[in-house]
Parts: structure tokens; C-alpha cells; sequence
């Protein structure tokens, strides 16, 4: 069993270390940057627990405090498995979509974002997608 275990760790090490080598490569003014997707439900038990205003004063102390440079606010429909329930279920939600200013090294604040809205929601789970991508801002 354990050698099967690190056989599809390998297996999936070498398929994503290709995929990333396969990426296009950045054109014009755009740069290889990191970017975080945070999934974040609205639902607190069986029924909208964060309200707009609530989320709005977490956006402000826990998210612009520690990414000032901006992030991208969608309002989303979230859905998933209750392994407890044995159900689908489906939420309200948040995805926070940050251009990462530092790449890796912005881990720790997405964690303390992550646990932050986890702890003051009572939220089973919260979400992170981390991706590569080619970005460019124009200004004037």
C-alpha cells in the first residue's frame, strides 16, 4: 500500500512538473505571476450568516491590509459534498481572486486570511486555488 501511495505521488509530481514546464511563455508587457483564488462561503449552519457588510469589514481588516496593492471580488455560487448529510449542498459565496506581489512568499498571509475567515464564520472549509499566470496592469 505505501509503495502505491509513492508511486502516485511520483506519478502526480511528474505530471504536474511538466505541465508546468509546458506553460506558454509570457508575452508583451505581461509577467509570470502567482495567483490566489480564495472560495469562501457566506453560509453559516443552514442559512446566510455573512452578510455583505460582514464580509466588506473582512475584506478591509484581514484581506487589504495585507495585499494593499488590490484583489478582484466576485460574488459566486459555491456548491459541495456533506460527507455528514450525504448530500450536495449549495452557498452563497466569495471567490477573492489576488495577483500574489511577493509569489510564494505570500503564503503565511493567505493562511492567516484562510484561518481568519474560517474561525469568525464557523466555516467547515475555506478554500485556496494557487496558479501560475501571465499578468499584466495597464495604466496611464
Amino acid at each position: 500500500m505505501r509503495t502505491r501511495c509513492l508511486l502516485a505521488g511520483a506519478l502526480l509530481l511528474a505530471l504536474f512538473g511538466s505541465a508546468a514546464a509546458q506553460a506558454p511563455a509570457c508575452s508583451g508587457a505581461q509577467q509570470r505571476k502567482l495567483v490566489a483564488e480564495l472560495l469562501l462561503g457566506r453560509n453559516i449552519g443552514d442559512r446566510l450568516g455573512v452578510s455583505q457588510r460582514d464580509f466588506a469589514q473582512f475584506v478591509d481588516r484581514e484581506i487589504s491590509r495585507r495585499f494593499p496593492d488590490g484583489a478582484t471580488i466576485l460574488d459566486a455560487s459555491g456548491r459541495y459534498y456533506d460527507a455528514a448529510r450525504k448530500k450536495t449542498l449549495r452557498e452563497p459565496s466569495k471567490l477573492v481572486m489576488i495577483v500574489l506581489p511577493q509569489g510564494a512568499q505570500d503564503q503565511d498571509k493567505l493562511d492567516a486570511i484562510m484561518t481568519a475567515y474560517r474561525i469568525r464564520f464557523r466555516q467547515q472549509s475555506v478554500g485556496l486555488i494557487l496558479r501560475e499566470a501571465c499578468v499584466s496592469f495597464q495604466t496611464q
